[in-house]
């Protein structure tokens, strides 16, 4: 197998770590790739940074387009891809440097029928420092079920789809950020290829997950929007099969926008989510959820001299 795989890398104003990811995927051991670089209207040197990659290895291009959101970037790249294989990282994101070749490893397993492959990850810093180590979900097959409980892959930079499953789901929804929802794109096409392909994974912590304050997947009420837009629709279609699960989701999402704001924003973040759930408990206040978040954040400080492990994601022999 050597099939051409096209990863897709939104960026807007990545100037301080998109060279580090194109590193990341540019040492992919799955060597045949097409990156395609989107500068989504940057105001920085966003797009200085793609020029160099791509005057430095041929599989770079750099595309420039005004900006629209990270959906419209993405099906920017995706309509000039030529690969069969999409695999998408955000900007902030970095990849082990053997996650596609696992990844295409378990698609060819699977057989047609697989429409998309995730990974486990870790969430990182600002600085690249590794945050979080956790286990997470291992469902495979027909998954449609386990999506209702909520996102099982986890983030934007983990999946390899077929190009094929990409297209058939509508590609990303543009029109959250026309209703000030964005943050659950990924959510809806996952939820679309589920209903028509199944899934398969790969066990391993493959993908580096950036958390910040500033990433647009910390505005917790936005985000809260955005899941209610893309699960209500869905709901409609599979409520009376599995509106059990949809109802355990919302709380499930609710439960780890608090957690979130609580480990890694200022305690002033917490309040959206802790109001949000208060009401979805019917007024019983998230008394456990609010004390794992605070012992969480007492953690982390403790431990907040960790070794900076970003350099090492090009290391072939470290397990990220």
């Amino acid at each position: 197998m050597n099939e051409l795989v096209t990863v897709v890398i939104p960026a807007y104003n990545a100037e301080t770590t998109l060279d580090e990811t194109l590193r990341s995927v540019r040492a992919q051991t799955w060597t045949n790739l097409e990156i395609l670089v989107v500068d989504d209207g940057s105001r920085d040197g966003t797009f200085a940074i793609a020029e160099r990659h791509a005057a430095e290895d041929p599989r770079v291009q750099a595309l420039r387009k005004e900006n629209g959101g990270v959906a419209e970037a993405r099906n920017f790249a995706i309509a000039r891809s030529r690969g069969d294989y999409i695999a998408p990282v955000d900007a902030d994101d970095l990849w082990h440097p053997a996650k596609i070749e696992k990844q295409m490893a378990a698609m060819a397993a699977m057989g047609p029928k697989c429409g998309l492959v995730y990974t486990w990850y870790r969430a990182i810093d600002a600085d690249s420092r590794i945050m979080s180590h956790r286990g997470q979900s291992r469902y495979e097959g027909d998954v449609l079920r386990h999506m209702c409980f909520g996102n099982l892959v986890g983030n934007g930079s983990s999946p390899l789809m077929r190009k094929a499953a990409v297209l058939e789901a509508g590609g990303y929804d543009a029109s959250l950020r026309a209703n000030n929802a964005q943050g659950c794109e990924d959510l809806k096409i996952y939820f679309e290829i589920a209903r028509r392909h199944h899934f398969a994974v790969v066990p391993e912590e493959l993908t580096g997950y950036r958390w910040t304050v500033d990433n647009m997947s910390s505005d917790s009420m936005k985000m809260l929007r955005s899941f209610d837009l893309v699960m209500n629709p869905m709901r409609e279609i599979y409520g009376a099969e599995y509106g059990t699960e949809f109802e355990a989701g919302r709380i499930y999402f609710m439960d780890f926008l608090l957690i979130r704001a609580l480990l890694y924003g200022p305690l002033k973040t917490a309040r959206g989510p802790w109001m949000a759930l208060y009401r979805d408990r019917g007024g019983r206040p998230p008394v456990k959820t609010t004390l794992r978040g605070l012992l969480g954040r007492f953690h982390l400080w403790r431990t907040r001299n960790r070794p900076i492990v970003a350099p090492k994601y090009l290391d072939a022999e470290f397990p990220l």
